[in-house]
């Protein structure tokens, strides 16, 4: 099956709740304000409580407590709330593509786990808007779900191949793409913006490593997260390889700092959305 086909699956199987897509049009309207996107979030009291709980949690560790959506707005901005929206929108989608081959629990723990180091990666590294990564860690996997819940036989024939190289590259020997890539071509196709979908498509191409520095933390994070949560297979992976360490000005500190702080907060944050 092509990668084309799996992209049209995921868009029948899953479409984004109309908030997504209203916040957008609304973010991207220049006449609209702070007071319009408030009365978007807040009309869904469910998701403002959710929003909220995210604004105060180890994300953002602000000082003083977010009481409001109006707050969160002001201290964050429209688009962090935005990317906020789409995290615990994630969520949904994960549920959708439930397959008894893969602990859910724990796929979306690793990927909140990814989202958690590439946000921390990027704030060390003063990236523009860096709570992005966050939703592009969790989301970088998605199709993972997807291609075990279309094709069953075949995922499972993945699962079982002897190999020793990464994932990626295992999942483009058996597949001829990687899920990040088919990750990445579902968010473009569900509409989201080139900031999110881009990096995730492109994260293990490595002629991009040479300049693009979101598509390398990106890159980066993932690869800390396989090295961690699966050390018996690949704890001794090269986390950077000549061309991220070219591009990004991030020592072996810096790698231990956030993944401290992606141990320490993960569950925290998982709880919040899951």
């Amino acid at each position: 099956m092509s990668l084309d086909k799996y992209v049209s699956y995921a868009a029948k199987s899953f479409t984004l709740p109309d908030i997504c897509v209203r916040l957008r049009s609304t973010l991207d309207d220049p006449r609209s304000s702070a007071e319009d996107i408030g009365e978007l979030i807040s009309a869904d009291p469910s998701l403002t409580a959710k929003v909220l709980r995210l604004a105060n949690s180890s994300l953002f560790r602000f000082p003083s407590q977010v009481e409001s959506v109006a707050k969160a707005i002001s201290v964050i901005g429209g688009e962090a709330l935005y990317n906020l929206v789409i995290a615990e929108t994630a969520s949904t989608a994960f549920k959708r593509f439930d397959t008894k081959l893969i602990n859910l629990d724990k796929h979306w723990y690793a990927s909140v786990y990814c989202g958690m180091v590439a946000k921390s990666l990027a704030m060390r590294l003063n990236v523009r808007g860096a709570e992005r990564f966050f939703v592009m860690g969790i989301l970088q996997n998605l199709s993972e779900l997807v291609v075990a819940k279309k094709e069953t036989k075949r995922y499972q024939s993945y699962l079982n191949a002897e190999t020793n190289g990464l994932p990626h590259v295992n999942q483009l020997e058996h597949f001829g793409f990687t899920f990040a890539q088919c990750s990445g071509i579902i968010l473009e196709n569900w509409h989201l913006p080139i900031g999110l979908y881009y990096p995730v498509t492109f994260m293990n191409d490595e002629a991009k490593h040479k300049s693009d520095v979101d598509i390398c933390v990106l890159c980066l994070a993932n690869r800390i997260t396989v090295s961690q949560l699966n050390k018996e297979s690949y704890a001794d992976i090269e986390l950077f390889t000549p061309e991220i360490a070219n591009t990004v000005s991030l020592n072996m500190e810096v790698i231990s700092n956030s993944i401290e702080y992606a141990e320490q907060e993960t569950a925290k944050i998982v709880s919040l959305i899951h």
